[in-house]
Order: structure tokens, then C-alpha cells, then sequence
């Protein structure tokens, strides 16, 4: 709660001892909340610095960790006309170094001490975030403070187009390469004026990227990037003292930027139906798009909102999913609400199978929507809300990070960190509240309505096109650009001293208690109190492996998993569902490659319902012929909706070819359309009947939750039975790939292309071993940011969003694959590239300053491993998959610490044989395939399945 009844408090300023005579300024203390008994607050203070810096601190001590955001009140709406994507531009920029980092530092010091970091922007919003050991955030503020300070005498035209052309390709990556990746942008054309600031996509525009100059990013920066446009949250293992004088010292010396007045734009209106439509070069099925203009993300009918969201399209209890989903009519059918600062929006997506009209899904919308009417909103319906709202908010504070993110997005959109409004709006809301908030955003009223067609279909839009995004026009703002000058924050010490590193933090494992029942089930488990919430998981021995057995019958696993989602012998999916949601709680099932897993998530007060829920599910299945028949066909045209986007038909492709495209770990887990077609209700029987067994599995809990009352809550599974069950190894490669070959798979007018190099290792999974040691040797060439492939392929040339590269195994040995996705025009350049830089790195080795950075990143990160339920359940799941040593992490770091070059350099020799690698290339042949010629290879056309093309 806030002290003084719920408002801030101004006092004076705090008398702090300065670390030196260098202070410009003492922070004010301005608001203080105190947590008070169990109420559901994020204990903070908030302090304002005379440049007009705001504060947020947020003590945390159940992990030595920190977590540092710095968010500035700019995002894409303050752009002018013909300047889309300025602000995600200069997010780029500002990782590309300042006065006293070097270009790359900024990663490179993040990622050595330990830590980790990025930036994200939003139509309101930047922010940039780094998390990192609680001894590094010293040098954390030092960097956050140069950049806002001391930028721009260090942007030049190199790093300018260098960031071009990878803000380019990962709007490539994310938007123009994915099927309905432009939905959204058609969508914002219509829905708002010409001129609106959301009427364009955060990423921008191309022909507004390609023209945009240096000069007019340094402007925008100026413009907007001032301590007063600012805050600064800081979360975790921090002493507070100590932190306010880092933050004087390191920002109080930035000149306050130009004042900021909030953008008040009056809200879109819609006076008839807008149609629109465009064709796709990757969708399968045609997409149907409503969207209605909605709120703003503080407006009083937010909660409302979001409730019907939930109610007319989320979920099997949804309106939607009734008259959509369930009998087999669309392969998705969705509502979903979204708020931002200066309008909102609320969509209804339909995805409807062949044979089914675009316009008869409109209809059918319209049928719904009268359908909900008729029905109303039920006290279920709120209690599914309401139940699942909450637990996100709490689930959320499961992390630092999450808590710091929750405090400066209060604070930068409200004026106060205090998020309890929004907790406050949900647990009031009213079934008089979402009907009120039907009938005045949905009902009758007009939308947008997009069709999205895909190419080569004979697919008629919902109604004939009747808009056009140039019929209006809007005004320009004037946003003080012209009056902008730089001025350089005077320090009196010298910043180019990067701060040394505090005393290294005390790094605990969990501590854990381990079980094992008659029947032979295998328990282990942590208690820790930082949020009432508990994380289990069930794992069954076996997943895609078992499809050994019956090849014909391949991805019997996964719809196995997906057919215990479904009805049980006592209650329906959607009373399943509804009770989970009341609860808060999640009980799914999905498979893997080796195991069928039952995932479970509750508040620590509902785990006895959530665990009588569970064992519902996982005892008293019932498997019917519609249920079957429904997700056959999701399934199968889930498969052919992959075979239509590069990434998808590059990892798909590539371990058909690694393996051999008849081995069965290739495909026993997601089938093919035909192996999936075979698939039998008695199938579904039989392999839930033998296979299921508590001696195949293993149980996890992490969270609030003691030892003795998870084995006593856990007792009902004392009475499963023993199984004899034959679990088959997974088979090895077919063969050896033929060397010097680059496989293509021809995808017309891809945007982008997906790019695989690796082979077949044969190491399996170890924590102290070869495999422990390959992650290691392989850090510095693919594992990080700052690694040979990712700085040669995004930083140096500017060919792709990201490039990496890693081993991966389980128990049936692995592969090393390096992969990105890069510009198609790029692509011959790229291969070529990537395959000399990993020959390159296995001739040369590795540097002895690159060892160095190896140690430190990976040896300090281990602070931040085992901070939510989630990283503590997959710790403790893996000790016990693997039957790890109690001190196998201690082991770990004895191996890190005393790793040789010698050692890296042999394991990079032995296991990065270009000259045996396999090399895939996904994407348009046309751009790639000429520059490939006479090149040394031999080159194979495959089809999206992996077959040979004539």
C-alpha cells in the first residue's frame, strides 16, 4: 500500500554520502509503497532528480540479481508522415555504442558480466532492460547513463546503414515472410486516419527506411530522448543507499531534454464498414479479419473488454469456439482486445477450412454475436475471468524482471508505479459492465473488414474492396524538431572508467527433497515462498519415440496429447476449462520428442482443486470420434500451412536430410497427412491403455509448496499401476550426407531465405562431459551476441536479423546446427559466409580474450538460472531425466575455470568438418541459385517434404 492513505508523499531531499564531490544532485523521495500483510502490491520507492529523471527502486533479495529498465515515453506515435519506424530505428541505435562504449561493447559487457539484455519498442513506448548478477549494477547504470547522455557525437553513416539493413531484414523475418504477416498493417491503414500515428506498424514502412537520413535520427533523439521523457526502474538484490548515489552520479549530470506534453488525439470513428483484401504468397487458408475501434489502455472499460474478448473468443467456453472450432468449420476463431496510450482496437479473426466463404463467415460472426446476446454474460463467465486475470498478475511477479516491468509501465502511463488499478478493475467488474461495453463497441457498430486470400486459391473476399488508405488525408504535428541543439551532460569524474565489478554474489542452487513411490514413480521438488504459486510437471517416458513401433501410425504421441485436452469421463472440455480458469490454474498436455508431459500451474490456495483437476485428466480420459476427427484435421493442416514459410521447411527439411527422411525421428512425433489420416480411435486407446505408466514417470514441483504437503497432495498417485513398458531407442542416421552438397528448396517470392549448416555429432546429452565441453567451445562462434557468426552476418554485412549456432542433444546423440534467415538478394553471399566462418573458427581457434569472455558470461550467468518456478522446475527436471550427481553444477564451473584454449581449439577442430557438413538454403532460387554455381558444390533441388525434385 502507499503510505499517507494511499497518496504520494513529498518530502525532502534524503542526506546521502556521496561516493565522491561529483554529485549534481540528490534525488527526491516523492512516493513510497510498503507491502502490508499478503495484499498484492510491488513494494517500491519513487525519487525525481532534478533534470527530471523519475526513479523507481524495488528491493528483492530472493535472488542476487538486478534488473535495470530504463523506458523513455516515445514509441512510433510520435512520428511524422513519411518517418515510420524512427523509433525501433534508433532502439538499433542506441546498442551501437556512445562517447565512452565502443561500438558492440554495450552486449559484450552485458553478456561478460554475466547478464542479459535487449530493447523493445511499442506505439507508446522504448525501453531497454538489462539483468544481470547484483554486483554488475554499477556498471549497468554507467552504460544506460552514456547512452542517454553521450550518444550522438558516436552514431556515423557506417553504423547507420549497418542498423538499416537489419531493422530491413528483421521486418523480413517478422512481417513480409510469414503468412498473414501483414495483416496488421492493412489493418491499421483502415482502421485509423491517414496521418494517425497508428495508422503504421511500429517496424515502419520500407520506402520510409530507405529514405530516412542520419541526421533526421539524431533529431528524432534529441527530440525525445531527455531524463524527462524517462524513467528509471530498478529491481532485485540492491541496496538502496547505495543505488540513489550510482544513479546521481552516473545521470544527474544529463541536461534535461525539451517538455513533453501528452499527445491527445481524438479517437477513430467508423461510420460504415470498411472492406479491404490482399493476396498472400505464404497462407493456405483464407484469413478473415473484423476489427472494431475499442479503448485506450487506462480507459475505465478496459477490464470490461477484455472480459468479452475472453468470453465471445477465447477458449473452449468462448462463443466462437463453439460455433467455429468445435464443429469443424475454421482451423481458428479468435477475439482479442488491444489497448494502447491514444486509441484501441478489438479484433475477431476466423480462419476458416476449404469449402468454407469468407462471407459466410461473416454471417456466421454476425449469428454469433446475436447468439451471446440472447445468452449474456453468466456468473461463470466472470469467474473465468476474473480467476485467470489474477493469477497473471501474481505469475507475473515471479521474476524481477517482471516486477520492474510492471512498475515503470504504471509509471509511464498513469504518473504512478503502483499497477493496482488495473488489479482494482478486474475484481470489480460487473456482468451489467460487459454487456454495457457490448452494446457500445460491438453492437451494430462498423469495423474494418479484411480478407486475406491466398495465392493460386479461387478465393472471393468477404464483399468487393470499398477503401483505400489514400482517400484521407491528415495534418501534420509539429513536434519542436527545428529548435533542437546537443548539449553534452559536464561530469567531474571520468566516465570513460568503466566501474569495476562489486564483490561476487553468493550463487545458491535450490535446495531440493526427492521421493520415489512404490510403484516406481520418481519425485523431486524445491519450496520457496516468493509468490503463492506452484509450477508441476508429469513427464511419461516415451512421446515420439514410441511411434518406433508403428511407423504407419507416426504422430500417434502428439495427438494422443492433444486428445487428453479434450473431454474427461466426467466433465466436459469446457467445464474442464471453466474450472481451471476460475481457478487460475493450467492443466494441459503436450508431447515431445521423448515424453508425454502434463504441465500444471496453480496458486498455492487452489492447488487441491487444481490437483483434483489434474488427476481427472490424467485417470478418466474419455476419447471420442468428433474430438479425434476435429484434431486430425487441425493437425493435418497445420502441416500443410508449414510447408509454406522458409523456416518452417528449413528445420523440417534440414533434419530429413541429417537423419534420413524415413527415419522415424523425423516425423514420429507431428506425422505426415498420411500417417495422421491412419490414426484410429482405438489407436488413441490402446496407446493411453499400454503406455501410460507411473514407472515411466517422473514429477516435478517448484514453488509454494513444502515437501511433506506435496507428497501428501500427490498421494493419488500411489494407486497407478505398474506397466511393463519397451521404451526403443531413437534410431541413428540412415547414412552420411554427401559432402560438398547445398540442398535447395524453391520458395517463389520469399522475402527472406533460411539458411542451415551442420551435421549429425552423434554426442548425446551430458552435464560434465563432451557435450558440456562442445557448448562451451561453441559460445564464442554462435552461442551469444557477440559471437563470430552473429557479428559477421548482422553487425559486419548486414544480412540477416540474427544469426547463431549451437549443439543440441538428449539421450540419442545430437547435431551442431548453425542457422539464420537473411536477405534474399544476400542469400548466395550468406552461405558462402557462414560456411567460411566456421571453418575459419575451427582452423584458428579460439582467442585467448574471447576465453576469457567465455568464463566470465557463462560462469556469472549462472545467477540468474534458477529465479522463477518455471527455470526451477526445468533445473530439477533435467537432475532427474538425466540422474545428475547432487554437485554436478559445481563440477560445471570446475570445468569452465579450468578450461584451455588447447581444449577448445581440439573439440573446434574435430567437430566443425565443414567439408562434411550438411548445407541447406530455403528460399526464392532465382536470387540465389546463380550465385551458387561454380562454386565447388554440387547442388540438390529438394521439395518442401525433403524429396528429391526431377
Amino acid at each position: 500500500m502507499i503510505t499517507n492513505t494511499m497518496k504520494p508523499i513529498f518530502l525532502t531531499a534524503l542526506l546521502l554520502a556521496p561516493v565522491s564531490a561529483t554529485f549534481s544532485q540528490v534525488p527526491k523521495l516523492v512516493e513510497k509503497v510498503v507491502k502490508q500483510g499478503s495484499e498484492l502490491v510491488i513494494p517500491y520507492e519513487k525519487y525525481v532528480l532534478d533534470n527530471g529523471l523519475t526513479v523507481i527502486l524495488t528491493e528483492d533479495h530472493s535472488d542476487p540479481i538486478v534488473h535495470v529498465d530504463v523506458t523513455y515515453h516515445v514509441g512510433s506515435a510520435r512520428e511524422e508522415i513519411g518517418h515510420s519506424g524512427f523509433a525501433h530505428f534508433f532502439e538499433h541505435m542506441m546498442f551501437e555504442g556512445s562517447d565512452h562504449v565502443r561500438a558492440g561493447e554495450h552486449f559484450r559487457l552485458v553478456t561478460a558480466a554475466g547478464g542479459k539484455l535487449n530493447g523493445s519498442t511499442t506505439r507508446d513506448r522504448t525501453n531497454y532492460f538489462e539483468t544481470v548478477p547484483s554486483n554488475q549494477l554499477q556498471k549497468m547504470l554507467w552504460l544506460e547513463s552514456d547512452r542517454m547522455g553521450f550518444l550522438l557525437d558516436a552514431v556515423t553513416q557506417k553504423k547507420f546503414e549497418n542498423q538499416r539493413a537489419t531493422v530491413k531484414n528483421e521486418r523480413g523475418q517478422n512481417y513480409d515472410n510469414r503468412p498473414y504477416g501483414l495483416a496488421e498493417e492493412a489493418v491499421s491503414k483502415a482502421l485509423y486516419p491517414y496521418g494517425h500515428p497508428y495508422s503504421w506498424l511500429t517496424i515502419g514502412c520500407p520506402e520510409d527506411l530507405d529514405k530516412v537520413h542520419v541526421d533526421d535520427l539524431k533529431r528524432f533523439f534529441l527530440r525525445w530522448y531527455g531524463p524527462n521523457n524517462a524513467t528509471l526502474t530498478i529491481g532485485g538484490d540492491l541496496n538502496v543507499k547505495q543505488t540513489l548515489a550510482w544513479v546521481s552520479q552516473y545521470f544527474g549530470s544529463i541536461p534535461r531534454g525539451p517538455d513533453v506534453r501528452p499527445l491527445l488525439l481524438p479517437s477513430p470513428e467508423l461510420t460504415a464498414d470498411r472492406y479491404i483484401s490482399y493476396r498472400d504468397h505464404y497462407a493456405r487458408l483464407p484469413l478473415l479479419y473484423r476489427a472494431y475501434i475499442g479503448v485506450k489502455m487506462n480507459d475505465k472499460d478496459r477490464a470490461a473488454l477484455d472480459a468479452l474478448a475472453m468470453i465471445i473468443g477465447q477458449g473452449p467456453n468462448s462463443i466462437l469456439y463453439q460455433h467455429f472450432i468445435k464443429p469443424g468449420k475454421a482451423a481458428r476463431a479468435v477475439m482479442f482486445a488491444d489497448h494502447s496510450e491514444l486509441a484501441g482496437s478489438v479484433g475477431i479473426q476466423i480462419m476458416p477450412y476449404a469449402g468454407q466463404s469468407l462471407a459466410g463467415m461473416q454471417q456466421l460472426i454476425s449469428e454469433s454475436l446475436a447468439d451471446f446476446e440472447k445468452r449474456g454474460v453468466t456468473e461463470k463467465d466472470l469467474a473465468r475471468y476474473k480467476g485467470s486475470a489474477v493469477a497473471d498478475f501474481i505469475n507475473a511477479l515471479g521474476s524481477v524482471s517482471g516486477k520492474v516491468s510492471a512498475l515503470a509501465v504504471a509509471q509511464t502511463f498513469t504518473g504512478t508505479p503502483n499497477p493496482g488499478r488495473e488489479l482494482a478493475d478486474i475484481q470489480k467488474l460487473s456482468r451489467q459492465d460487459v454487456m454495457r461495453v457490448y452494446e457500445k463497441y460491438l453492437k451494430g457498430k462498423a469495423a474494418v473488414v479484411l480478407s486475406i486470400l491466398p495465392n493460386g486459391l479461387n478465393v472471393a473476399p468477404a464483399a468487393p474492396d470499398d477503401f483505400k488508405a489514400d482517400d484521407l488525408h491528415g495534418q501534420v504535428r509539429e513536434d519542436g524538431y527545428p529548435r533542437l541543439s546537443y548539449h553534452r551532460g559536464q561530469d567531474h569524474f571520468d566516465r570513460s572508467i568503466i566501474p569495476p565489478a562489486g564483490q561476487n554474489p553468493i550463487i545458491k542452487v535450490p535446495v531440493y527433497w526427492t521421493a520415489k513411490m512404490d510403484n516406481g514413480l520418481r519425485m523431486i521438488g524445491s519450496c520457496n515462498h516468493e509468490i503463492p504459486a506452484v509450477t508441476m510437471t508429469f513427464s511419461i517416458r516415451g512421446g515420439g519415440l514410441l511411434a518406433a513401433s508403428n511407423p504407419a501410425k507416426a504422430g500417434l504421441p502428439m495427438v494422443v496429447a492433444q486428445m487428453l485436452n479434450e473431454d474427461t469421463q466426467h466433465l466436459s472440455r469446457e467445464e474442464f476449462s471453466a474450472r481451471l480458469e476460475a481457478l487460475g490454474s493450467e492443466v494441459d498436455v503436450s508431447a515431445t520428442a521423448d515424453a508425454t508431459v502434463y504441465h500444471c500451474v496453480s496458486l498455492t490456495k487452489n492447488i487441491e482443486q487444481t490437483l483434483a483437476l489434474l488427476r481427472e485428466r490424467m485417470f478418466h480420459p474419455k476419447f471420442s470420434q468428433q474430438a479425434l476427427d476435429r484434431i486430425k484435421k487441425q493437425d493435418i493442416e497445420g502441416l500443410r500451412i508449414s510447408r509454406t514459410q522458409p523456416v518452417n521447411v528449413a528445420n523440417a527439411v534440414y533434419y530429413k536430410i541429417l537423419y534420413g527422411k524415413d527415419n522415424i525421428r523425423v516425423y514420429g512425433l507431428g506425422g505426415t497427412t498420411e500417417t495422421l489420416n491412419h490414426i484410429t480411435l482405438e489407436d488413441v486407446q490402446d496407446y493411453y491403455d499400454r503406455y501410460f505408466a507411473p514407472n515411466l514417470c517422473s514429477v516435478v514441483v517448484a514453488g509454494d509448496l513444502a515437501a511433506a504437503q506435496a507428497n501428501a497432495d500427490l498421494r493419488f498417485l500411489q494407486q497407478w499401476k505398474v506397466k511393463e513398458v519397451a521404451v526403443p531407442d531413437a534410431p541413428a542416421p540412415e547414412g552420411r550426407t554427401e559432402p560438398k552438397t547445398i540442398y535447395y528448396v524453391d520458395i517463389p517470392h520469399a522475402a527472406q531465405s533460411e539458411i542451415c549448416i551442420g551435421d549429425y555429432t552423434g554426442v548425446s546429452y551430458d552435464a560434465t562431459g563432451v557435450f558440456y565441453r562442445l557448448g562451451l567451445m561453441n559460445y564464442m562462434l554462435g552461442g551469444c551476441f557477440s559471437s563470430h557468426l552473429n557479428m559477421d552476418l548482422r553487425e559486419d554485412k548486414g544480412w540477416t536479423y540474427g544469426a547463431n549456432s549451437n549443439f543440441n542433444s538428449g539421450k540419442f546423440g545430437g547435431t551442431y546446427t548453425a542457422q539464420a534467415g537473411v536477405r534474399a538478394a544476400a542469400t548466395d553471399s550468406a552461405v558462402l559466409e557462414m560456411v567460411q566462418v566456421i571453418r575459419q573458427y575451427a582452423t584458428e581457434g579460439i582467442s585467448t580474450g574471447e576465453l576469457a569472455f567465455t568464463k566470465n558470461s557463462i560462469g556469472r550467468s549462472e545467477a540468474g538460472k534458477y529465479e522463477t518456478n518455471g527455470q526451477k522446475a526445468s533445473f530439477l527436471a533435467r537432475m532427474l531425466a538425466y540422474e545428475l550427481p547432487a554437485n554436478f553444477t559445481v563440477q560445471e564451473s570446475g570445468i569452465l575455470k579450468s578450461l584451455t584454449k588447447d581444449e577448445v581449439d581440439r573439440l573446434a577442430r574435430r567437430y566443425l568438418d565443414t567439408g562434411q557438413m550438411t548445407i541447406l538454403v530455403v528460399g526464392d532460387k532465382g536470387l540465389f541459385l546463380p550465385g551458387l554455381r561454380d562454386k565447388g558444390y554440387r547442388l540438390v533441388e529438394l521439395d518442401a517434404d525433403g524429396n528429391l525434385k526431377p
